[in-house]
């Protein structure tokens, strides 16, 4: 695993990105249901953690030495299937299954129909304490595996998340490293309007957590951020990733009404042409 980003590197996790976020508005067009907006936005940090930091194999998804991953906002999961299509875990023409009548791939991640995803989710709030549970096995177990999880903001404002706040840093929980997806929307409007979580650094760093901010779209900083990650001690890491709903698409770019709806075919190929242009 190479530890600067080469200009080389940078080209192609850019090109995939890219990929990735044309396949999550086809899928999501395809199923003319889902959630671009917090697909779009995820789109980088997916790219940076499946094609180049996490440990894992498509061809065997149950190693055990594996880095772990929980998409706590399960509703953004078609950039994740994209990039599980794109590693190899299942073949790409299945991604345009999404959400139809028995298909594997529904609105939000069935662990039951891909055991290949660490867990079920979609209830809010809940991804983190999963995480957390999976971090303390390694652990007990003595594994060297990290475990990863990625956030929305607006499950941030869920109780639970805050237990798994308080409680991880008392096992020293080094080896978790949350990302917030932090592009300031949720369904209901912008975060700040619906339960303002500023400052949100300030709190993450009270409950002793090792906190940067990065910009989530940088694909330098998200690398500097991640290799910062590996080799802190004693603290569970926390990156609150700064992103911009629906990121790469000029009409979804901060439009808190792209959260949860599809677009219609010509807003799908007027999508696409910006993303091929970007």
């Amino acid at each position: 695993m190479a530890t600067s980003l080469s200009p080389e590197l940078h080209q192609k996790l850019s090109e995939t990105a890219r990929a990735l976020r044309m396949l999550s508005l086809q899928m999501i067009t395809e199923a003319q249901s889902g959630h671009p907006g917090g697909s779009l936005s995820a789109a980088d940090l997916v790219t940076v953690l499946f094609f180049h930091y996490m440990t894992h194999n498509p061809h065997e998804p149950h190693w055990p030495e594996r880095d772990r991953f929980v998409l706590s906002k399960g509703h953004g999961v078609p950039v994740v299937y994209a990039a599980l299509a794109k590693c190899g875990y299942f073949p790409e023409e299945e991604l345009m299954t999404l959400r139809k009548i028995n298909s594997r791939l529904q609105g939000h991640p069935d662990h039951v129909r891909l055991p290949f995803m660490e867990t079920s989710s979609g209830s809010l709030g809940q991804g983190l304490s999963i995480a957390q549970g999976m971090a303390m096995a390694a652990k007990l177990d003595q594994k060297k595996y990290k475990t990863y999880c990625l956030l929305g903001d607006g499950e941030t404002q869920e109780g639970q998340i805050w237990e798994a706040a308080m409680s991880a840093p008392k096992y020293q929980l080094d080896n978790l490293i949350a990302i917030l997806d932090f592009n300031k929307g949720q369904i209901d409007g912008y975060t700040e309007d619906v339960m303002n979580l500023s400052p949100l650094k300030a709190k993450w760093e009270a409950f002793n957590w090792e906190v940067q901010e990065i910009d989530g779209h940088d694909l330098h900083q998200i690398f500097a951020a991640l290799n910062h990650a590996q080799i802190s001690r004693k603290k569970p890491h926390m990156i609150i990733a700064h992103t911009i709903k629906g990121k790469g698409v000029s009409f979804m770019e901060d439009n808190i009404d792209w959260h949860g709806k599809s677009p219609s075919l010509k807003e799908r190929d007027q999508a696409i042409e910006e993303l091929r242009r970007h």
